[in-house]
């Protein structure tokens, strides 16, 4: 498989920790977001939406992190399931990545930033603003979500695809200096999670173009 790549996309981070999990060989194609190389001709042939992660499978190409998640659990038989055994066990956990992927993450994405700050002219400080404000919104209903429903991880102790979705947003929270002490069960999942091999080296500062 190849997948295209940005280090500090969270994204592709994702991704990079479920090829990890189920112990996926890949080969890791840069796609420099700061350079734009996103939008060549070449890139955009893959991806029309001009983002990152892109996965390629032989003939097949998959885009959007959560699908290729769960293409990922769907076709690999090898490594730890990404999913629990029971559909509402399964729809919680995907609620709690969608909290993430959907609600928290598209409106701090560097496109969304790079917006504010070239199109409608926001300073450094309400760029930062912006960007704490979406993070304490989100995590603190995720913070409810898991103290009803974590372990040693996000969903019990099994980790799954919610985790996926925590470790890269709380990456990003900590480089905009997020004050993350209201949030006890998210920074202690977190923890957990990095204390496990595919997680630490899926870390951004650990791949080609960092």
């Amino acid at each position: 498989m190849i997948l295209y790549d940005y280090c500090r996309s969270s994204a592709a981070y994702r991704v990079r920790i479920a090829l990890n999990l189920k112990e996926v060989e890949y080969q890791q194609v840069p796609v420099s977001l700061l350079a734009g190389e996103q939008r060549s001709a070449e890139y955009l042939a893959r991806n029309p939406q001009g983002l990152v992660p892109a996965l390629e499978d032989g003939a097949l190409l998959l885009t959007q992190s959560l699908a290729i998640c769960e293409y990922l659990e769907e076709s690999c038989s090898g490594g730890a399931p990404l999913m629990p055994a029971t559909p509402a066990d399964r729809a919680t956990v995907r609620a709690m990545a969608q909290l993430v992927a959907c609600d928290i993450h598209p409106l701090n994405n560097l496109r969304m930033l790079n917006y504010l700050v070239s199109e409608l002219g926001v300073s450094e400080s309400e760029k930062t603003e912006w960007y704490r404000h979406w993070i304490y919104q989100g995590f603190t209903a995720l913070e409810q979500l898991l103290s009803q429903v974590s372990g040693r991880y996000s969903f019990g102790d099994q980790v799954t695809l919610a985790d996926l979705c925590l470790v890269p947003q709380v990456f990003n929270a900590n480089r905009f200096n997020c004050d993350l002490e209201r949030y006890p069960n998210i920074v202690r999942v977190n923890e957990n999670c990095l204390q496990i091999q595919a997680f630490a080296a899926a870390h951004p500062d650990l791949q080609p173009g960092a």
